[in-house]
């Protein structure tokens, strides 16, 4: 089945669609700013990520062991080109800490929706 709606690219405004991955406890801040620069609608999943993060030690029943998944909380948010700029900067603002892998912003085309 194909979709019937379909965004024309040459159109002076291009859908984009925001990913960002950032911490649980930044995601009221990050929602706040979101909603004071007009953002009300956004996807918001919790996820889990692993690679280059250090893992935590817990303790379950007695016995310690490493735990490499890190508890990250997924955004995502379909705007118009012009407005890309104001979202990346209100997320950014709150939620980019020393560490690289606290804040991942992304940026992607968006083609079709249904």
């Amino acid at each position: 089945m194909r979709c019937s709606l379909k965004f024309n690219r040459k159109a002076r405004n291009i859908i984009k669609l925001i990913e960002a991955i950032i911490k649980p406890v930044k995601l009221e801040e990050v929602k706040s700013a979101l909603a004071k620069i007009g953002i009300d609608e956004f996807l918001e999943s919790a996820i889990f990520c692993h690679g280059r993060l250090k893992g935590q030690a817990m303790v379950y029943r007695g016995v310690e062991y490493v735990s490499y998944f890190v508890e990250k909380v997924k955004l995502e948010v379909i705007a118009a080109d012009d407005s890309v700029g104001k979202i990346i900067e209100a997320i950014g603002n709150i939620a980019k800490t020393e560490r690289r892998e606290d804040c991942r912003i992304y940026v992607l085309p968006f083609v079709e929706a249904c």
